[in-house]
């Protein structure tokens, strides 16, 4: 059934694999470990890749697809601030301002298979067939059209794992991420036939999850999991390999898959050493205050507090006019952003910087929401996790988690180099541009 298309039709295959740093993908090519990834790289380029900040998936994904950065399609966060409020609220598919290049794909008569894409969630009419990925909870809202709900229920497809018995259980964990890889092979086979499609791609954020709570275990070779790890991404190459062979036989031969096959990460990934609670500094340097004795939350801040940060790595100064009595005038928004990016850059854990860049909105993002952005971003050095927890009492603390983002390390596959200083939000241009 695979060759049930003509094979003349320009198409696109696109593979996504959630959070793997380049630096991480050469070891394992290296090591033996990927040798389906080892052998693409001896037929095409591998780049390392920058991406838009925050460096998370919600807002990552989001760039991919839409060709934009937040400050055009909205999404500034895994959580984002209700419009004239402090209140939080975790952003979805339709609060993007901005079409996707799959909508835009649509207008020149393109149709596009998606499955487990981030920021996808609810699903909505799409040109083609979209199963959402991360944030998506109900199977039922993330399947479009929904006559693909059944067969994916009945082969048992999981949306993700359960994080949050992750972190306590290292042995679900290794499990769950198998049968969760091989639901994403059984939809492959499901929805691969399913369109006379011009784009596909398929993610896994198996990758991701592992990289969290397991990162120690890569490289430290006497780990009780570092087998199981290594297995794991053994196993995502051969479905990379998979996907590859499908593809050849969709095309043709591999010459034409390799032309237009592509593989990328959303962000890269490296060991903690402590999370940075950006609220707890802002306290200690008399920038916040909290009112009442219980349980603080953005919610019970003072018009006296000056800033507060919202996870991951954003500081919004409380400005008038902007949040429920805020006091911080736009004029002194300037002086009030030096001051506090000296201090930041100040801050060491045992003779160690925390903080490598302390950038300014209007730096980083461009557009007519740049506004509902935050004021300050803050670019810290590998292993030390920028978070807005509001309850930490040491500005640094231990976590339980292993691996954090980083934001200059994701990678980029293509059977040609791509353009130098490559980032994230470039790539959809380019498929749009190969497709029509």
């Amino acid at each position: 059934m695979l060759g049930l298309f003509k094979k003349s039709k320009k198409r696109i295959c696109v593979i996504g694999l959630d959070g793997v740093p380049h630096s991480l993908l050469k070891v394992l090519m290296q090591d033996g470990t990927m040798p389906a990834m080892a052998q693409l790289c001896g037929q095409g380029s591998l780049q390392q890749m920058k991406v838009t900040l925050p460096e998370i998936s919600s807002v990552s994904w989001t760039s991919f697809m839409t060709g934009t950065g937040p400050g055009e399609h909205g999404i500034f966060g895994f959580l984002d601030l209700k419009p004239g409020t402090r209140q939080i609220r975790f952003p979805q598919w339709q609060d993007v301002k901005v079409p996707t290049m799959w909508d835009r794909l649509e207008k020149k008569g393109k149709r596009s298979v998606v499955i487990n894409q981030p920021a996808t969630y609810p699903a909505r009419r799409f040109p083609g067939i979209v199963v959402s990925g991360f944030v998506a909870i109900d199977l039922l809202k993330s399947v479009y059209p929904l006559r693909h709900l059944g067969d994916l229920k009945r082969a048992g497809y999981e949306l993700d794992i359960d994080t949050h018995r992750a972190r306590q259980d290292t042995r679900y964990l290794i499990d769950s991420l198998d049968s969760s890889l091989e639901g994403r092979r059984k939809a492959l086979d499901l929805l691969w036939n399913a369109e006379d499609w011009d784009y596909f791609q398929m993610v896994v954020t198996g990758t991701d999850r592992l990289q969290h709570y397991l990162w120690n275990a890569i490289e430290d070779t006497s780990h009780e999991y570092h087998s199981a790890v290594r297995a794991y991404y053994s196993k995502v190459d051969a479905f990379i390999a998979e996907i590859i062979e499908h593809y050849e036989k969709k095309v043709g031969s591999r010459e034409q898959a390799l032309a237009s096959l592509y593989l990328l990460s959303d962000h890269g990934f490296t060991g903690i050493k402590k999370e940075f609670n950006l609220n707890t500094w802002l306290r200690q340097e008399g920038y916040q205050d909290v009112a009442g004795e219980g349980s603080p939350s953005l919610e019970t801040l003072t018009p006296e507090s000056k800033a507060f940060a919202v996870d991951p790595s954003r500081i919004y100064f409380n400005r008038k006019g902007r949040f429920p009595e805020g006091t911080v005038e736009d004029a002194a928004a300037e002086a009030l952003a030096e001051e506090m990016s000296q201090k930041l850059l100040q801050i060491d854990c045992q003779g160690e910087p925390v903080v490598k860049e302390v950038r300014l909105a209007r730096d980083v993002y461009s557009g007519p929401l740049v506004e509902q952005g935050p004021d300050l971003i803050v670019l810290t050095h590998y292993g030390y996790d920028a978070k807005g927890a509001m309850d930490k009492s040491e500005v640094l603390s231990d976590t339980d988690l292993a691996g954090m983002h980083t934001w200059d390390d994701a990678f980029f596959w293509s059977g040609e180099r791509f353009k130098d200083e490559l980032n994230i939000v470039d790539l959809a241009a380019h498929f749009e541009a190969v497709l029509t």
